[in-house]
């Protein structure tokens, strides 16, 4: 597997002090809105919902407000959004997947292209570049929560797959299917984690000089900055020196 990618690293460095708050909380209360509405609005029935509820609480989202978003699933709300992911290259030839909640596919669709043509970019078809993604849950702990081969050893012993440590935290890796019983096992053995979640993990990454760096940071906060884009994932690292640089 590609090994954890210095962006990866200055990403959880800069965490979410760097987004609005109120940004942040809109698209995880949407996302909590919509898997109430498509399962069931009990977290232990629903684990879509319970994936969505624990991203809410690792941003210290108040649990009036997601109360409130799992309620809105109720009333009707959440009824009208499309879940989509668009493909494309950045700056570099960088493949870059973005997903999306929309209640308007023209505005999205118009404004991700939008994007990648300003930051030199272009969009590509479904399937484009996502054969070069593997889809696996992700959970992850700080590096106080143990030495890489503690972690190793307690995540094997709840089923993970795979493992990455270094100096900003550990990373563990399962079947999609497997999240929950993992993240559940984990707790036991060493407390809360970070984040538990499903992603894209690039199975090659491509190391990319300064200036492209900076091009696709750019197009990346953009992206970000769209209410309507849950995440954005892509396939770049870069040395030490250009991490620097950028952090």
């Amino acid at each position: 597997m590609a090994g954890h990618s210095k962006w990866a690293n200055i990403q959880h460095r800069k965490g979410k002090q760097d987004k609005a708050r109120s940004k942040v909380f809109s698209k995880l209360a949407k996302e909590i809105t919509v898997a109430a509405k498509m399962g069931m609005p009990d977290v232990d029935m629903n684990p879509r919902l319970r994936l969505a509820v624990k991203a809410a609480k690792a941003v210290s989202m108040p649990k009036d407000v997601i109360d409130r978003a799992i309620k809105k699933s109720q009333m009707g709300d959440g009824n009208d959004y499309t879940e989509i992911r668009y493909e494309g290259y950045g700056a570099g030839g960088i493949a870059i997947m973005v997903e999306a909640m929309t209640d308007n596919l023209n505005r999205t669709a118009s404004a991700v292209r939008s994007y990648f043509s300003k930051f030199g970019g272009n969009m590509g078809q479904t399937g484009s570049v996502s054969h070069g993604f593997d889809r696996l849950g992700e959970i992850s702990y700080p590096a106080s929560a143990g030495s890489a081969d503690d972690i190793m050893m307690a995540a094997l012993d709840a089923g993970a797959d795979d493992v990455e440590s270094d100096e900003d935290g550990h990373w563990i890796y399962c079947a999609v299917e497997n999240l929950n019983e993992v993240s559940d096992a984990l707790e036991k053995a060493l407390g809360e984690s970070l984040e538990s979640k499903l992603i894209w993990k690039a199975q090659v990454l491509t190391e990319v000089d300064l200036e492209t760096a900076t091009k696709l940071m750019k197009l990346i906060d953009m992206l970000e900055e769209d209410d309507d884009v849950q995440t954005v994932t892509h396939n770049f690292d870069m040395s030490d020196e250009v991490a620097e640089q950028l952090a």
